[in-house]
This record gives structure tokens, sequence and C-alpha cells, in this order.
């Protein structure tokens, strides 16, 4: 069995002897930084409180091969800046550390204080290097739990780091890749076979109501990223949002112990809502105003299974484990919730079928998903 520590002796520049009394640095192991990351995100979700993941990437310094002095260096400062209960180890070997400043509190400014603990690691390691070698480190913070009640304005691709936090072993890419070509697929194969109902529905939406063909409206994807989610209009044009903004915050906090009078049950959709048209109200019960997201599919906003994509006021009224439906799987048209659940189940139970469909994601559940979708839509139970 290989231990979970990886050491390193303190080397004295051009000779390679130890210095004299220097205490031997360890990190944790890539494998077992990673489950720490999983177990810690899981403590968060269920705690409320916060932490930091900060991450000093340079494939240049920290290489495990050849002169290590660079690398104790940057050892022995971090472990002059943080403290007893904090966790380090490789986030990937040989280029990039992991630092996780666990237990933050409780309404603490969650952002200030990962400014501060930057600054702390920065001046740490302008002690103990050179400024070129400084200049060599990149060093982000990342904070959770997160907040996505708006959409994500940062760049670049966080698939892996996600990974890390959500799954105890990462999900494979080529099953990942096969996933995508079956969205392109098959939302072209929807896309050009449905070209006869799309421009009958078309025709319907503007020969019985003023306003356009298409309703967007700006959606939360996978990671907080925001995307124009395309739907046939089924409300008045200029409807106020304020009605369904204010149902789902109640919905979603307290359950059904405040439903609106016309409604018997507590469900995810306004049952009577008056902002919807006729023809409307018959595309939402056959769910053929779901149609058009056949092209966030093939643009890659979404997927052809998934969780459903939240609207930004939704996301305010989360708690801290229901954030996880935005990070664990793509949105997508249809879904655990759609063919077992829809409107009939409350909130924290669409939540916790989005997340078992997440960890027990396969290309079979998603071809399983996809066979019972048509029974669904055509049955409508659930459906408003």
């Amino acid at each position: 069995m290989t231990s979970h520590l990886q050491q390193f002796s303190l080397r004295s520049p051009g000779n390679g002897t130890s210095h004299a009394g220097a205490a031997a640095e360890a990190l944790l192991s890539r494998e077992f930084f990673a489950h720490t990351l999983y177990v810690e995100r899981k403590r968060s979700e269920r705690s409320g409180r916060s932490f930091v993941l900060m991450l000093l990437e340079s494939s240049k310094l920290l290489r495990l091969e050849g002169d290590q002095t660079v690398l104790h260096n940057v050892l022995r400062a971090l472990s002059q800046s943080i403290r007893d209960t904090d966790v380090r180890g490789w986030y990937q070997e040989g280029s990039a550390i992991g630092l996780i400043f666990t237990e933050l509190g409780d309404n603490v400014e969650r952002r200030a204080v990962a400014a501060v603990l930057l600054i702390k690691v920065t001046r740490a390691l302008a002690e103990t290097l050179t400024t070129s070698q400084l200049n060599e480190i990149k060093l982000t913070c990342h904070v959770y739990p997160e907040e996505f009640a708006h959409p994500d304005d940062s760049d670049g691709d966080k698939s892996g780091l996600y990974d890390d936090l959500l799954y105890e072993t990462a999900p494979k890419r080529l099953p990942r890749a096969v996933k995508r070509f079956m969205d392109i697929a098959g939302s072209l194969c929807a896309l050009i076979l449905g070209l006869p109902l799309f421009a009958a529905i078309a025709m319907a939406i503007k020969l019985t109501s003023k306003g356009p063909v298409f309703f967007r409206q700006q959606r939360l994807g996978q990671y907080g990223r925001g995307f124009t989610f395309l739907k046939f209009r089924s409300m008045h044009p200029d409807s106020d949002p304020s009605i369904h903004r204010e149902y789902v915050k109640r919905f979603i906090g307290n359950g059904a112990a405040e439903k609106p009078a016309a409604e018997p049950a507590a469900t995810y959709k306004l049952t009577v809502d008056p902002r919807v048209t006729p023809i409307g109200r018959f595309l939402r019960r056959t769910s053929l105003d779901e149609l058009p997201q056949f092209l966030n599919v093939l643009w890659g906003d979404m997927s052809l299974v998934g969780p459903r994509p939240p609207v930004p006021y939704e996301v305010e009224c989360y708690s801290a484990w229901h954030r996880t439906r935005l990070l664990a799987a793509k949105p997508g048209i249809t879904g655990l919730w759609q063919v077992a659940g829809r409107s009939r189940v409350k909130f924290d139970d669409m939540v916790r079928m989005d997340l078992r469909y997440a960890t027990s994601w396969s290309l079979w559940l998603d071809l399983k998903i996809l066979l019972q979708t048509p029974l669904a839509v055509f049955t409508a139970n659930g459906a408003h």
C-alpha cells in the first residue's frame, strides 16, 4: 500500500546535502487530496460553513525531478502561512499544489477572506522566492459553497476542478465525448424532422396572440454559466415575472406550507397562471413549447438529458446543497425529474433526482430516460 504522504527532505543549493535540523515537508498525494476535497465539499454543503481552495500552479518550479530547492522553499512558505487544520497536497502532481482553508465560519464575507488569504500566501512566497520565481507561480482562489445567483463571468474550463469536488472518481472522458456526439446527432435529427411541426406551432402562436414566436430567457447552465434559453412563447408578451418569482421563492423556501389557494398541491410550476395564452396552455401541457431547446443542445449550452436549467432568481433561494445540481451535470431537455417525478414532487426531491442522475450517470441511463420521455409527454402526467 502506498503512503498518502509524499516526503521531501530540504537540500542545500549546490551540494545537495540536507539543511541541519530542518524538518521534512510533506504533501498529500494527488488521490488523497482529491478525496479530501470531495469530503470537505460534502461537509460544507451540510454545515453551510465555507472553505477556500487555493491553487499554486507552476510546471517549471514544482516539478519533482532534478533539484527541488525551489519546491522546498515554496513548501516552507506555505507552512508559515497556513493553520494546522488547513490541508495541503498535490492537486496535479509536479505542477499544482492545492491548499484547503477549512471552516471559515458563519456570516463572513467569503471573498474578502479569500483575498486576505491570497495576500498572506503571496507575502510568504515573496520572502522565500526571487521575483522571477514568484512570477512563475499562478495563484487562484475558489470559494465554496458557490454563489450562482448571477451568470458566471469567470473564464476557463472548470470541469476538472469540479470533478474532484463532486466525485470520488472523476468521470471518464470517452463516455462524455460519446454523450456530446449523441447530443449533436439527436438535436440535428429533431430539428430537421421537426421542421413542419415547428412551422405549424409558429403559425398558431402568431395567429392567436401578438408578440414573437420564441421566448428568450436567461438561465444558468453547468458551473453557473449563463445562456439564452429558448422556448416557444406560451405567455402574453411583456408578462410580469414577479408572479413566478414569488411562487418559486415560496415553494423552495417553505415547500407546501404556503400554497396559493387555487392550487391543491405543491408543484414546481404554477398550475393556474394568468399570463399563459390558450395555445400556450396546450403547448405546455404537451411539452411542445420545449422544442426550440434542441438549438440550445446543438450549441452546447444544454444536453438531451440532464437537470432543468434554473432562472437566476430561483438560484438566489437555493441552500448550499441545492447548488450542487448546477455543477453535477449539464442541464438537459429531459431527465429523471421529467420521466419520474415532474411537477408532482417537492423541490428537494427534484434536486435529489438530479444528483442521483449525476452520480449514477451512464450512457445507458441516458438512453433509458430518452426512451421513457415520449410516454411521459404523451400522458402529460404532472405537466402544466
